[in-house]
């Protein structure tokens, strides 16, 4: 498809620093569409944390550096509220091996900015090996043993075995598959955004939602029958309207993560494509009013899928708890983010 030379627009420049980068707002940000929540266990949330610790220290995932950002990042904190319907404290353990291992492939492969060895040269041959961790290799025994050794050679590469390894363990077999293919849109997405980055395209608008629809947690979500202790059937979930709400969350959950994270990604690189970013890009707006018009615009998605989903539960109980089930993860990593004040400060909007 050729795209037109209007849509290679330059991205703003640094915001000023009084109005967004050294902003100190915390809290829910207003306006925006969301599901309150009961906090997390906090007992709860520190035993999941201390086993996945205890798992990456025993797979030697990251260096002692990364102490603070594990902390930080809370991520017990985020599988028990994303998960409220979880079945057991092992089903919420693997759940937050999963994030762990998608974590550590984003910023060790991925995420230039971060300063833990992401480049967006060359990710596409790091990113196959990385999908043949979860995909198996299958090949002469002697090629398939090299597979094999590399894969546990490097960290990253670890964490998606042994995280996929465990779930598959309380998982069923077209579960697992289900989770293998997600990430692997999952890496089609982050290959987008490394090739636009690699030449500085300014995607419209729809481009860039449609790379996110990829890039997004729809890894997170399509796991919520399998922690909750149940399975929504394979000829069940291929449906349009099933998908359609799962990608509508999904979609909602992403947009927020734009806009929570839009002033720590500013600081760290003022060119970082981000929905705010493309939006004052496409309608020359300042960013203040390109950030609220993102909020709108995640309203709206965020009002389709609780529509749609309302409709689709109606149809049987097995399909109210499986919408329910998204509905409650996307509900949870909205106080996630509202509330990690070691990760995320808002802009000075309002």
């Amino acid at each position: 498809m050729t795209t037109p030379a209007t849509t290679y627009l330059p991205l703003p420049g640094p915001p000023s620093p009084a109005g967004t980068v050294r902003a100190r707002r915390t809290g829910a940000i207003p306006g925006l569409r969301y599901r309150p929540t009961a906090p997390a266990d906090p007992e709860k949330a520190a035993e999941i944390d201390r086993r996945l610790e205890a798992w990456a220290r025993g797979l030697d995932l990251f260096p002692t550096a990364w102490n603070g950002d594990f902390a930080g990042f809370q991520f017990g904190r985020a599988v028990v509220l994303q998960h409220p319907g979880a079945a057991d404290l092992e089903r919420l353990t693997a759940a937050g091996k999963l994030l762990l291992a998608e974590n550590i492939v984003d910023n060790c492969y991925c995420e230039e900015d971060e300063g833990k060895g992401g480049a967006h040269r060359g990710l596409g041959g790091r990113l196959i090996i990385a999908q043949s961790a979860l995909d198996p290799f299958h090949g002469t025994p002697e090629l398939e043993a090299e597979w094999r050794q590399g894969v546990q050679a490097d960290g990253p590469l670890r964490s998606y075995h042994f995280a996929l390894k465990d779930y598959a363990l309380l998982a069923t077999p077209s579960q697992t598959d289900r989770f293998v293919h997600d990430i692997a849109r999952l890496h089609l997405g982050y290959l987008a955004e490394a090739a636009w980055a690699e030449i500085r395209y300014a995607p419209r608008v729809w481009e860039y939602l449609v790379m996110r629809q990829f890039n997004n947690f729809r890894p997170c979500l399509s796991i919520v029958d399998a922690i909750d202790g149940y399975e929504l059937p394979e000829q069940v979930y291929a449906r349009h309207e099933v998908q359609r709400v799962t990608a509508l969350a999904c979609n909602a959950t992403t947009i927020v993560n734009d806009l929570y994270s839009f002033t720590k990604e500013l600081a760290s690189d003022p060119t970082h494509l981000n929905l705010p970013q493309v939006v004052a890009a496409n309608e020359r707006r300042g960013l203040k009013a390109a950030y609220l018009k993102s909020v709108e615009i995640h309203n709206r998605v965020m009002d389709a899928f609780e529509e749609e989903s309302a409709v689709l539960s109606a149809t049987s109980p097995l399909l109210g708890r499986y919408t329910e089930g998204l509905a409650a993860w996307v509900a949870g990593n909205h106080e996630w983010h509202a509330t990690n004040t070691h990760r995320y400060h808002l802009p000075n909007y309002w």
